[in-house]
C-alpha cells in the first residue's frame, strides 16, 4: 500500500497546478471568435513551441485584443481634453421672423412736446420683424492651469492604460503556455496508455500459449483479457482528454477550432535544468520587469495628476472671445457687427463640490497605493512559491524515474516467472499496474515541474521569453 500512496501524492500536486492552470486558461481564452479576426490569421504551417503558443496568445487573443482597445480608447480622452485648451470655431447663420408686445418693452416712450405714449399702455402688437444673420464666433482658452491639469491626467491615465495592455498580453501568454502544457500532458498520457496496452495484449498472448502448451489455466487467460480491456478504457478516455486539450489550445490562442496544430515539443522532451535561480535576483527581476507592477505605477501616477487638475480648478481662467457677423432686415440690407472680448473667470463657491472631488480623488490615490504595495508583496510571494515548485518538482521527475525503473525491472522478471509457468499472472498484474502507476507518476513530476517553469516566468513578467 505504501507505493501506491506515494503516488498519489505527486499526482494531487499535478492535478492542483493544472486545475488552477486551466481555470486561468478558460478565464482569459476568448467566448467568440469575431470571423473578421479569424479571416485575417495566418495558418500554422510549422510545428510551434510552448514560447510559440506564449506569442501567439499574447499577440491575438481576444482578451489583449480587449486590452489595446481600451488603451485606444484612453488615447482618445487625452485628445478630447486637448480640446480644451484649442480654439473653438463656430457659425450659423438665421432668418426669421418675431412680432413683439410693446407693453413687455417695459418703457413708455412718450412723445416730449405732448406728453402721450407712442403705443398703447395695454400693449400692442408689431412686427413681424424678419431678420437675416450670418455669424461667426470663435473663443480661445489664454491661461488655464486647469485643462493643462487634466491634458496631463488624460496622457497619465493613457500611459498606465498601455502598461495594463502589456500586462493583458502576458496573462493571455500565460494562458496559451498553460494550454499547451496540458496538450503535452495529454499526449503524454496516450503515449503511456498505449504502452500499457502493447504490454497487456503480451501479456494475455503468454496467457493463451501457455494454456494451449497445457500448462497454463483459464483463469490466468481471463485475468489478463481483464486487464487488457480495463487499459483499452483508460486509453479512449486519454484519447478523449488530447482531444479536448487540442481544443483549449486552439481557444486559448484565438484559432478556429479547426486548425490542425502540430506540437514541436513532448513533455519529457522539455528542458529541465539542473540550475535553481537565485532567489535575490530572481525576485529583483521580477520587480524590474513585470507590467503588472508597471501598470500599478502608472496608475497612482494618473491619480496623482488627477488629484492635481482638481486643485487647478480653483485657479482663475483667462481667455479671448470674438464674434463677427452680418445682420439685417434682408440679404440686400445687412450690416457688419462684431463683439471681442477678453475674459477672466474666478471661481468663488460652488456647494463644496470641488472638495469633495478631493476627498473622493484622494482616497482613490490611496487605495491604489495600498493595491501597488500589495502587489509588490503578492509579486515576491509567487517568486519564492516558484521556485519551491521548481525545486520540489525537479526532485519528484528524479524520485519518478527510479520508480519508473524499478516497475520496468519488476514486471520483466514476473513475466520471465509467468511465461517459464513457475507462476500464475497475478503477479504480472500486479506489476503491470505498478508500471501504470510509475508512468502516471512520472507525467505529473514533468507536468509539475513545466507549470513550476511556467509559473516563475509569470511572476517574472517573462512568459513570452519562453523558447
Amino acid at each position: 500500500m505504501r507505493p501506491r500512496q506515494r503516488a498519489r501524492q505527486p499526482r494531487s500536486i499535478a492535478a492542483r497546478s493544472l486545475q488552477a492552470a486551466a481555470l486561468l486558461s478558460l478565464l482569459l481564452a476568448p467566448t467568440l471568435l469575431v470571423p473578421a479576426l479569424l479571416a485575417a490569421q495566418p495558418s500554422l504551417d510549422r510545428p510551434i513551441s510552448i514560447g510559440d503558443a506564449a506569442r501567439i496568445a499574447a499577440r491575438q487573443s481576444a482578451f489583449t485584443e480587449q486590452a489595446r482597445l481600451r488603451a485606444e480608447q484612453a488615447d482618445a480622452r487625452v485628445t478630447q481634453r486637448r480640446a480644451e485648451l484649442l480654439p473653438n470655431l463656430s457659425a450659423a447663420a438665421s432668418q426669421g421672423g418675431r412680432t413683439f408686445n410693446t407693453a413687455t418693452f417695459g418703457i413708455d416712450f412718450r412723445d416730449p412736446a405732448s406728453g402721450a405714449t407712442l403705443f398703447d399702455p395695454n400693449g400692442e402688437v408689431l412686427g413681424p420683424v424678419n431678420l437675416t444673420e450670418v455669424r461667426g464666433r470663435v473663443s480661445q482658452a489664454v491661461f488655464d492651469v486647469g485643462a493643462i491639469a487634466r491634458v496631463r491626467s488624460a496622457r497619465a491615465s493613457a500611459s498606465a492604460a498601455d502598461a495594463a495592455a502589456t500586462d493583458a498580453a502576458e496573462q493571455a501568454a500565460a494562458a496559451g503556455a498553460v494550454a499547451y502544457l496540458r496538450a503535452l500532458r495529454a499526449e503524454a498520457e496516450v503515449r503511456a496508455r498505449g504502452a500499457d496496452s502493447v504490454l497487456a495484449d503480451s501479456l494475455l498472448l503468454i496467457a493463451r500459449d501457455l494454456l494451449s502448451a497445457g500448462v497454463g489455466v483459464g483463469l490466468d487467460v481471463t485475468r489478463a483479457q481483464a486487464q487488457l480491456a480495463n487499459v483499452r478504457a483508460q486509453l479512449i478516455v486519454a484519447r478523449n482528454a488530447r482531444d479536448r486539450a487540442r481544443l483549449d489550445l486552439l481557444r486559448a490562442l484565438n484559432l478556429p477550432l479547426d486548425t490542425p496544430v502540430r506540437l514541436a515539443d513532448s513533455l519529457g522532451a522539455l528542458p529541465v535544468p539542473t540550475d535553481v535561480p537565485a532567489e535575490a535576483a530572481a525576485i529583483e527581476r521580477a520587480l524590474r520587469s513585470r507590467p503588472d507592477l508597471a501598470a500599478a505605477d502608472r496608475q497612482v501616477r494618473a491619480a496623482e495628476q488627477a488629484l492635481s487638475a482638481i486643485r487647478a480648478e480653483r485657479l482663475p481662467t483667462v481667455g479671448v472671445f470674438a464674434d463677427d457677423g452680418f445682420i439685417g432686415k434682408g440679404p440686400s440690407h445687412l450690416l457688419h457687427t462684431y463683439t471681442w472680448g477678453l475674459q477672466l473667470s474666478f471661481p468663488i463657491f460652488e456647494g463644496f463640490r470641488r472638495e469633495g472631488r478631493l476627498g473622493e480623488q484622494r482616497a482613490l490615490e490611496r487605495e491604489l497605493d495600498v493595491r501597488r504595495r500589495d502587489l509588490r508583496q503578492q509579486t515576491s510571494l509567487e517568486v519564492r512559491g516558484a521556485l519551491l515548485d521548481f525545486s520540489s518538482a525537479r526532485e519528484q521527475i528524479a524520485a519518478a524515474r527510479e520508480r519508473l525503473a524499478l516497475a520496468e525491472q519488476e514486471i520483466v522478471q514476473a513475466r520471465d516467472r509467468f511465461r517459464a509457468g513457475v507462476a500464475g499472472n497475478a503477479d504480472v498484474i500486479t506489476a503491470s499496474l505498478s508500471l501504470t502507476g510509475a508512468r502516471t507518476l512520472l507525467i505529473d513530476a514533468q507536468t509539475s515541474y513545466q507549470a513550476a517553469r511556467i509559473s516563475l516566468a509569470r511572476a517574472q513578467g517573462a512568459v513570452r521569453e519562453l523558447p
